[in-house]
């Protein structure tokens, strides 16, 4: 295994390219990257593991959705920086729900294909409304508020955060429940907005949020103020 990897010209990548293709009828349905252990993993357990930029850890595909990925081959190209390795896909690859990720025509910016699973159950409502979001940057401003939101820049976006933070702490201070919900999903989206504006994904939030759980929070300030 360890020669497999070494083939791989890591002075030239930090993270390795990998097209990921249908076994069965060479469909491309993702690209995605590894690191040297995903590479591992993805080698000694022949199921697809990949690093993800946005949530800067290594992830199974189908940890969530249990749409995995069985690996059949594994092939490098002829400058030793790119993978492909061809899959048995267990539902679908995309996580819109679609066969593939390749799905949009560039020229219409119209998809082509339908969405065949509904994820939302699958990845939760923060992940999915967190990837609508991603997808709205390249929306009409005229037709959606978060593309709006992104084509006026930051300063919108955080004005927005501050505006419903005080929203809520005006419904907390009145002691008005449905109005602390309906507010606090209001805060909730506008953090969301603000968190993709750089590419956070919430799966970071979520990892920071566990690494405290063995933590009290007066020693967790306390390292902070290190």
């Amino acid at each position: 295994m360890q020669d497999a990897i070494n083939r791989i010209d890591w002075q030239k990548v930090d993270l390795l390219p990998v097209i990921v293709q249908d076994n069965a009828n060479n469909e491309v349905l993702m690209m995605a990257y590894m690191d040297k252990q995903a590479l591992e993993l993805s080698l000694s357990t022949k199921t697809a593991h990949y690093f993800s930029r946005t949530k800067q850890r290594i992830w199974k595909k189908g940890e969530s959705s249990g749409h995995i990925q069985k690996i059949h081959s594994f092939s490098l190209d002829c400058d030793n920086d790119t993978l492909l390795i061809k899959v048995t896909q267990e539902g679908v690859a995309c996580h819109t729900g679609r066969r593939s990720c390749f799905f949009t025509e560039l020229e219409s910016g119209e998809a082509n294909s339908e969405v065949e699973v509904n994820t939302e159950a699958m990845y939760g409502v923060i992940d999915t409304l967190y990837h609508t979001i991603q997808e709205r940057k390249n929306a009409d401003p005229e037709s959606s508020w978060t593309a709006k939101l992104f084509a006026k820049g930051d300063n919108t976006i955080l004005k927005k955060v501050v505006e419903e933070a005080g929203e809520f702490s005006f419904a907390y201070k009145d002691n008005d429940e449905s109005e602390m919900i309906y507010e606090c999903a209001d805060l909730t989206y506008h953090v969301l907005v603000a968190l993709a504006s750089k590419n956070i994904s919430p799966d970071r939030i979520k990892q920071e949020l566990a690494s405290r759980f063995n933590m009290s929070g007066i020693a967790e300030k306390n390292s902070r103020d290190d």
